[in-house]
């Protein structure tokens, strides 16, 4: 998959796939998951940094509930169907954050489990950053541990 294009994913962005990508993230207490429907082909993977939204708030992919029905909603649509479908959750580290990471990755799993879609794979807590290099067409990801997440970490990779 050398030729995939690639996309980096942004906090509070969701994006969905039907054809072959690398997808890029850089976590610290959010959480990414991603949902891929080997039967369909397609996958979405969405990153988001806090668990609920708070009232007054709108409601935006910058929350794990909203990003979550969001996307599973996008590979519903897609002719995806739950029991079809595998995750895998990465981050929710606890960066000094006062839990955010813990309660980013217990919205994560209650939501999965609520829709009965399988988890795969979890690369989730602990006391480091984390850069998540996720394959969408065979639904492998690599999961790099960093200390602290500079801005070479970032794709396009900057230097420092």
């Amino acid at each position: 998959m050398a030729d995939a294009p690639e996309y980096f994913l942004k906090p509070g962005y969701i994006f969905f796939t039907a054809r072959p990508r690398v997808v890029y993230t850089v976590l610290g207490s959010c959480v990414a998951v991603t949902l891929w429907d080997g039967r369909q082909r397609c996958c979405v993977i969405n990153h988001f940094l806090y668990p609920v939204k708070t009232t007054g708030v709108a409601p935006t992919a910058k929350y794990g509930r909203v990003a979550l029905f969001a996307s599973l909603k996008m590979m519903l649509e897609h002719g995806s169907r739950p029991a079809d479908l595998n995750a895998q959750v990465f981050g929710g580290g606890d960066i000094g954050d006062a839990g955010v990471g813990r309660d980013n990755v217990r919205i994560a799993r209650d939501f999965l489990a609520e829709h009965g879609i399988r988890v795969s794979s979890e690369d989730v807590g602990g006391s480091l950053g984390r850069k998540v290099v996720y394959y969408s067409d065979t639904n492998e990801a690599v999961v790099l541990k960093v200390e602290k997440i500079r801005r070479s970490d970032w794709f396009p990779y900057e230097k420092e």
